[in-house]
């Protein structure tokens, strides 16, 4: 299953924007790009030359590789549905936070390398957003292993608490809405951000790759996906928790279930505007709240 679990994490990313971008036009009444357009796209920028300011240093470059070598190292330690994770051991939680805060770390270093106030400007959004989010999925993170008396993710993911614990079931509730919030703001969805929007006083993460072109910007492309998936298999291990048995069968049963809340978050987009960036801070502290208060409950 770890060959399973790899093919997963590195094939099916992209396709989990694709599946947003039909559902986005579903809603406005187009029939939308190709399913596999994503991939096209990717393709089609790892094939293009690469264009690199002479005022910039390594870091500039490194921080797309890092990126992603980071993204897809968390996407080991987490479990597919009931699949078992690749690499698993105790406190790997702590080590799958800080591989997304040196992605973080390195996507806002070579944003600043630049010496663009522009793409200054959107790391400090980035840094800022990232002192809420990062708060909530750890407040996830300790109830659970409260909860399960384990600190590995593949236990913690894996003990489906919302079927099997009926005392858990608000909690888990309130902490899977506020991951949902976490999961969009995370990975620059709206109402937090919108990656199609190029407006100054709007762009956070799309503000902070401005610099970036052919395989560097297709790298973070990539990478951005990726990181949707390994976000959404930590949610629908909390609000989805169902399986066969089977490994396989419970592979096929969470990529099902990726879509479809991939197609949820294509819904929401449909139905609600960005919001303003004042704004925006408020709706992360009611994730930040929601997560917290889930651990209370389940701490008592």
């Amino acid at each position: 299953m770890t060959i399973v679990h790899i093919i997963v994490l590195f094939a099916l990313p992209p396709l989990l924007l694709s599946v947003i971008n039909k559902t986005k036009a579903a809603f406005a009444g187009r029939r939308g790009p190709p399913l596999l357009q994503v991939y096209y796209d990717i393709a089609k920028l790892l094939r293009k030359g690469l264009v690199v300011s002479d005022t910039t240093s390594w870091v500039f470059v490194a921080g797309p590789a890092v990126t992603f070598v980071a993204v897809a190292m968390a996407g080991l330690l987490v479990p597919f549905g009931h699949s078992p994770a690749p690499l698993s051991f105790a406190g790997d939680m702590i080590l799958f936070a800080y591989l997304f805060g040196l992605a973080r770390f390195f996507t806002t270093a070579a944003a600043l390398d630049t010496g663009s106030a522009f793409e200054g400007m959107g790391s400090a959004r980035e840094a800022a957003f990232a002192c809420l989010t990062e708060p909530a999925l750890f407040f996830v993170f300790i109830a659970l292993a409260k909860q399960t008396g384990s600190l590995s993710l593949a236990r913690m993911l894996g003990s489906s608490l919302l079927l099997s614990d009926a005392p858990a079931a608000a909690p888990i509730v309130l902490m899977c809405i506020g991951l949902f919030i976490v999961l969009l703001a995370e990975n620059s969805r709206i109402p937090v951000d919108d990656p199609t929007t190029h407006l100054e006083l709007t762009m956070i993460h799309e503000a902070m790759i401005l610099d970036h072109s052919g395989p560097l910007l297709g790298l973070i492309e990539y990478s951005a996906s990726m990181k949707l998936l390994v976000l959404e298999s930590v949610l629908i291990s909390l609000a989805l928790p169902f399986g066969s048995g089977l490994a396989i069968i419970d592979c096929c049963i969470f990529v099902a279930e990726a879509l479809l809340l991939s197609s949820v978050i294509g819904v929401v987009e449909s139905v609600m505007a960005r919001l303003r960036m004042r704004r925006i801070p408020y709706l992360l502290t009611g994730a930040l709240l929601l997560c917290g208060s889930g651990f209370i409950l389940l701490a008592r």
